[in-house]
């Protein structure tokens, strides 16, 4: 699991996953989505603005082994 740090209260989705390095474009997200590759705390995401808290967790399938990151507050 990676620990991404946001500074603010909450991220969008897409945004976040931008920041962790997970996605170059808001547009990899959406196709992420589309082919129900995202998980928010073990659910199926349907929603790239979703806002994302402190202590969320997202999990990307990449096809081979899934990606776990979590929203950590700068502490």
């Amino acid at each position: 699991m990676t620990e991404v740090i946001i500074r603010t209260a909450d991220i969008q989705l897409d945004q976040f996953l931008k920041l962790a390095g997970a996605v170059a474009t808001g547009g990899e997200v959406k196709h992420l989505i589309e082919e129900g590759r995202l998980r928010v705390n073990d659910r199926v995401e349907t929603a790239r603005r979703r806002k994302l808290r402190i202590g969320d967790r997202v999990t990307l399938d990449d096809g081979a082994e899934g990606k776990v990151y979590q929203v950590a507050g700068k502490g």
